[in-house]
C-alpha cells in the first residue's frame, strides 16, 4: 500500500475502468438522458444538451462534405464560447482529430499549427480569422488551409443582453463586432451559420478508444512546439475520473473561465462536465466582476481556476455584493495558491482550495489533492489509476522521502507520444519497475504521507500566471528581428504574475543606438502571443558562453535571482 492511500477519499476506488467508447458518446448519452437540461450558458443564452448535439452533428456533416476524413487533423482556434465546445465535438463526430490552438498566437506562430499537423481545415472566430489567414497565405500552396469556417461571438448570444449576464462594457467592440469574412488564398471561407444550415448526411461514427482524438501542442526546451498524441481513451480516463474525484453529479454548475483551448480547461472542465451532464457557465476570458456576478446568478457549484483569478476576485471593491455560498468545490493549478488566500477561503467560506498538477502530456491531472484532505501549496497525490514516483534524474533510482528528484508518471491518461517526433518520444519515457513512465521534467519531493511537492524545474521554463513560457521558443522568434544578434530569455520576479519574461539582448553593431528596449518589446507584441512577450528587455555587450560556445542561461538566471 502506498502511503497516500490512507488519505484517499473513502467513497472512491483507487482506479477506474473508463467507457470503451469515443468521446462523442459522452455528449450523445448526456443529451439522451437530459435533452432539455442546460449544457452551455453564454451571456444569458442557454443551449440545451439536445441543441448542442444537433449543432455538432450538423457541423460534423459539413466537415465531412469539405473532405475531412477519419484521422484528419482540424485546427480549432477560439477563446471560450459555445462554438468552441460545439466545434470540438463536431470534429470528433467527424472521426477527426482536434488541434486546439491558443488564440493569443500570432501569424508567425500559427504557421506551425497548420503545417506540422498537415491541417487543411480550421474553425475560428471573426476577430482571429485575419491572423489565421495571414499565416496560411504566407505558406507554400501545398501547405495552406483549404477551408476556413468562421463564427462571430453574437452567433451564440443576444447582443442586447442586460443585467448580471451582460458582458463588461470594455468588451463591447470585441464581442459585438461582426467581422467580414476574409479571403483565403487558394481556399474557401464560410460562415458558421451557413455551415450549420446544411442538410448533408451525418457521417457514420467510426472512432473508438484507441483512435487519436486530440493533438494539443506543448513547447519544450528546444525549438518549435510538439503535438501530444491523445487517444479517446486517455482523455476519457481523466474526464471520468475527474467527475468522480470532484463529487460530480448532473446538478453540477461549472464556471468555465479557464481556457478550453488549454488541456486543463479542455479535460477538467469541458470533457468532465459533458460526461457528467453538468452545466457550463462560459466566460470568454477573465474579468473579476463578471465572474462574481455569474457565480451568484447561476449558483455555480464547481470552479476550477488559476490562483491569480481568486486573488483578483477577492480584491474587487464589489466583492461584498457577490454570493459564493453555492460553491462546493474550488481548486486549480498552474501556480501555487498563496497560503494566506487559501486560509481566507477556508475561514470565510469553508472552502478548501484543492491544487492539482499535470501536463499536456498527461491530459491535465496526474496528481490532485483529495478534496477532503488537501495540503496547501502541494501538488497532491497521484490521481486515480496513476502511479507516480520521484527518481534521481541521472541514475533513475527512486529517491527517499523528502529528497528531491524528477517526477515520473505512469497511467492511462499519459499520451502516446509526440506527433512525428520518435526521438523526442523515446527521450520522454523510461522503463521503471517494468512499466513505461513519462519523465515530467519537473523536480519534486514526496512527504511521509505520499503527497508530492514541486521544488524546481529540470526543464527551462517560465511560469507567468499559470501560462508556461518556454525560453527557447521566444528566443527563436526574437532572432527574426533584424537588430538582434543574440538573445537569452530568463525569468524575472513579478509581484502579480509570480514570474515574468525577461530578455537579455545583444544588438548587431549596425543597429546599436538606433533601436531601444521598448522597440524590441513592441516588435515582440506584433509577432508573438502576449503572454510570451518579454516585459523587460536588457541590452548587453555579450552573453556569457561556455567553452563549447553555448549561452550559459543559468548564469544570467542566477544573477537575476541574486539581483
Amino acid at each position: 500500500m502506498r502511503p497516500h492511500h490512507k488519505f484517499w477519499p473513502r467513497r472512491l476506488p483507487h482506479a477506474v475502468v473508463p467507457p470503451a467508447t469515443s468521446l462523442w458518446h459522452n455528449l450523445a448519452v448526456s443529451a439522451l438522458r437530459y435533452p432539455d437540461k442546460p449544457a452551455l450558458v453564454f451571456f444569458g443564452r442557454i443551449l440545451s444538451y439536445a441543441e448542442v448535439v444537433r449543432q455538432a452533428e450538423r457541423l460534423a456533416a459539413r466537415l465531412q462534405a469539405l473532405g475531412v476524413k477519419k484521422g484528419d487533423r482540424v485546427v480549432l482556434l477560439m477563446q471560450n464560447c459555445p462554438q468552441l465546445v460545439i466545434a470540438h465535438f463536431a470534429i470528433l463526430r467527424a472521426n477527426a482529430v482536434v488541434v486546439p490552438v491558443n488564440p493569443m498566437n500570432r501569424a508567425e506562430e500559427l504557421k506551425h499549427y497548420i503545417t506540422d499537423p498537415d491541417a487543411k481545415v480550421a474553425l475560428t472566430t471573426g476577430d482571429l480569422a485575419p491572423e489565421l489567414v495571414r499565416a496560411s497565405d504566407a505558406l507554400a500552396p501545398g501547405e495552406r488551409l483549404a477551408h476556413l469556417i468562421v463564427t462571430q461571438f453574437t452567433d451564440a448570444f443576444d447582443a442586447n443582453v442586460a443585467g448580471d449576464d451582460a458582458p463588461p462594457e470594455a468588451w463591447a467592440s470585441w464581442l459585438l463586432t461582426r467581422h467580414a469574412l476574409p479571403a483565403l488564398a487558394g481556399g474557401q471561407v464560410q460562415a458558421w451559420t451557413e455551415a450549420l444550415a446544411g442538410s448533408e448526411p451525418v457521417p457514420a461514427l467510426d472512432s473508438g478508444p484507441d483512435d487519436l482524438a486530440l493533438l494539443p501542442y506543448t513547447s519544450g526546451t528546444t525549438g518549435l512546439p510538439k503535438g501530444c498524441m491523445h487517444t479517446h481513451a486517455s482523455i476519457m480516463h481523466n474526464a471520468v475520473a475527474g467527475c468522480f474525484w470532484g463529487n460530480g453529479t448532473p446538478e453540477n454548475v461549472t464556471l468555465a473561465v479557464v481556457p478550453m483551448f488549454h488541456i486543463t480547461g479542455m479535460v477538467s472542465l469541458m470533457h468532465t462536465s459533458i460526461y457528467t451532464g453538468a452545466a457550463l457557465i462560459i466566460m470568454p476570458r477573465w474579468e473579476r466582476d463578471l465572474a462574481g456576478r455569474l457565480i451568484s446568478r447561476w449558483k455555480v457549484t464547481h470552479w476550477t481556476n488559476i490562483p491569480t483569478m481568486v486573488i483578483d476576485l477577492l480584491a474587487s471593491p464589489n466583492f461584498a455584493q457577490y454570493d459564493l455560498s453555492s460553491l462546493v468545490y474550488i481548486g486549480g493549478g498552474g501556480a501555487a495558491m498563496p497560503q494566506a488566500v487559501a486560509q481566507r477561503l477556508l475561514d470565510q467560506f469553508g472552502l478548501r482550495y484543492s491544487e492539482g498538477y499535470g501536463l499536456t502530456e498527461t491530459a491535465a491531472p496526474s496528481h490532485s489533492n483529495p478534496p477532503d484532505h488537501p495540503k496547501q501549496q502541494c501538488l497532491g497525490i497521484p490521481f486515480m489509476s496513476t502511479d507516480a514516483r520521484v527518481v534521481d534524474p541521472d541514475t533513475l533510482r527512486e529517491m527517499p522521502v523528502g529528497e528531491q528528484g524528477e517526477i515520473i508518471i505512469h497511467g492511462p491518461e499519459v499520451f502516446k507520444g509526440y506527433w512525428k517526433r520518435p526521438e523526442a518520444t523515446a527521450a520522454a519515457f523510461i522503463e521503471f519497475e517494468g512499466k513505461p513512465f513519462f519523465r515530467s521534467g519537473d523536480l519534486g519531493r514526496v512527504d511521509e504521507d505520499g503527497y508530492f511537492f514541486l521544488t524546481d524545474r529540470l526543464k527551462r521554463m517560465i511560469n507567468a500566471s499559470g501560462f508556461k513560457v518556454w525560453p527557447a521558443e521566444v528566443e527563436a522568434l526574437m532572432f527574426r528581428h533584424p537588430a538582434i544578434q543574440e538573445a537569452c530569455v530568463i525569468a524575472a520576479k513579478d509581484v502579480y504574475r509570480g514570474e515574468t519574461v525577461k530578455a537579455v539582448v545583444v544588438l548587431r553593431a549596425s543597429h546599436r543606438g538606433q533601436v531601444s528596449e521598448q522597440d524590441i518589446i513592441d516588435w515582440c507584441r506584433e509577432n508573438m502571443a502576449v503572454y510570451k512577450v518579454p516585459r523587460i528587455v536588457q541590452f548587453a555587450d555579450a552573453l556569457p558562453k561556455s567553452g563549447s560556445g553555448k549561452v550559459m542561461w543559468r548564469t544570467l538566471q542566477e544573477a537575476e535571482a541574486a539581483g
